[in-house]
């Protein structure tokens, strides 16, 4: 497949990151290497969304010290960002409606037609950019950078999972939202975009609980999206899904990323971290980046936290 026919991926981490790991960074590393050798899909960012203070996890510090972490642990990273949107509402967010946030905002700022995931069109759409916003694709190098309208293939539905967006006619350009960029990509004529939900299979095994998800919501994240795992503590995925009808349903939209047997960070957690610091623990070094470790010890987080 060429670049312009293979789908284009920004993956999605929705957690408490109470604190960020090695682990999660591990994650989105892994699982964009496992997307790229498929030779299907073209990684262009990754988001972090921390969870809302009014999660109510026990032990859960504030969002202003878990979104300092977040951005200190991904400072190096050139496709990696901490979006701060769902932290900022009035109140805690369902991972579906993150998800449709970032779809919502991509169809916003691109002024795309997003096309329906199971069911294509063959009718060609006109998709017309939205002057009022700034365009998702920037070169501060060009001028003139007006996208101009092109055929989309596909229909507007309520299954959103896909996007189709129209790039302009520049060499190069840098991918960005309300919020930061998220890296770069060469230039084409047409691209499919998809937002696909990255998560440890802990959180797949989760919709595997009676009553802890809504149905409705399973059916939009594992329908409508598609969502990437990396398996902890070798976990067995295929057993995983086979309990959950959903699950079982949509599972050419589930990736299960391929990682190596015993990898130490499939093993790290927030959980571990914390106790690491609450013991003094010289492992925390092995789970958490140095810049989190020393934030954490400047603001005399976790040490006297149970949980």
């Amino acid at each position: 497949m060429t670049e312009t026919t293979k789908t284009h991926v920004i993956l999605l981490s929705c957690g408490s990151f109470n604190p960020i790991t090695k682990g999660h960074i591990h994650m989105f590393e892994k699982a964009r290497d496992h997307l790229h050798k498929t030779g299907r899909f073209i990684v262009i960012g990754g988001i972090i969304s921390p969870v809302h203070d009014s999660y109510g996890k026990p032990g859960l510090v504030s969002s202003r010290h878990r979104l300092i972490m977040c951005q200190l642990a991904v400072q190096s990273s050139d496709w990696v960002r901490v979006d701060p949107w769902e932290c900022y509402q009035d109140t805690w967010q369902t991972t579906c409606s993150v998800l449709e946030h970032h779809r919502d905002l991509m169809k916003r700022v691109t002024g795309c037609i997003l096309s329906n995931v199971n069911s294509p069109s063959t009718t060609p759409v006109i998709g017309q950019p939205q002057n009022e916003t700034r365009p998702i694709y920037q070169n501060t190098n060009i001028t003139d950078n007006k996208p101009t309208a092109i055929k989309l293939l596909g229909k507007v539905s309520e299954s959103l999972g896909k996007i189709c967006c129209v790039r302009p006619h520049i060499d190069r350009f840098t991918f960005v939202d309300e919020n930061a960029n998220l890296g770069t990509a060469m230039r084409y004529e047409e691209i499919e975009l998809r937002i696909l939900l990255l998560c440890g299979s802990d959180l797949l095994e989760s919709f595997c609980i009676p009553g802890l998800w809504k149905e409705s919501d399973m059916e939009v994240i594992v329908g409508d999206f598609g969502i990437v795992v990396v398996p902890r503590d070798n976990a067995d995925t295929e057993r995983i899904m086979n309990h959950s009808s959903v699950l079982r349903k949509y599972k050419d939209n589930i990736i299960v990323v391929k990682d190596e047997m015993n990898h130490p960070m499939s093993i790290v957690s927030s959980t571990k971290s914390r106790l690491a610091l609450q013991h003094g623990d010289g492992h925390v070094v092995d789970y958490l980046s140095q810049p989190v470790i020393d934030y954490i010890l400047q603001s005399q987080l976790y040490i006297n936290t149970s949980g």
